[in-house]
Formats: C-alpha cells, structure tokens, sequence
C-alpha cells in the first residue's frame, strides 16, 4: 500500500439503543471517540419482527397535518 494516502484506523466505542457497549475498529473521528445509535439490530423491526413508528422531530405529525384534508370525500 502507499504511505500516507489512507485514513487513520482507530478503536472506537459503540453505544446501542439499550445502552450496551462495545468496541469496534472505523475510521470515524478520533481513537476514543464514541457513537450512539438511534436504531440497530435490537430495535429496528427488520430484526425484531415489531411494527412501530419512530417520530424524529415530529414529522409524522406534520406529515399528518399537511395531507389532512386528502382522501375520500363524502
């Protein structure tokens, strides 16, 4: 490989959704640093099997209010 042209490989830690812990390898800021998910494998419903809504910034509600008025009309 030539020197000096690929990123810093450090540990970094990996905080999941239920607050366990672990260290991996990336090249995402500096060694030490740590991420927090807001979804994994623990509660995303592709893993888990259940259906539920995430509002992030209330955007269902506002999705929600902008096309209240659409649909069948009486």
């Amino acid at each position: 490989m030539k020197a000096g042209i690929h990123p810093d490989y450090h540990d970094i830690n990996v905080v999941m959704t239920d607050g366990t812990t672990f260290v991996t390898r990336s090249c995402y800021g500096k060694p030490g640093d740590t991420i927090r998910l807001d979804i994994d494998s623990k509660s995303h419903p592709a893993w888990t099997g259940v259906q539920r809504i995430i509002d992030t910034g209330g955007q269902v509600a506002k999705f929600n209010k902008k096309f209240a008025g659409l649909g069948i009309k009486k």
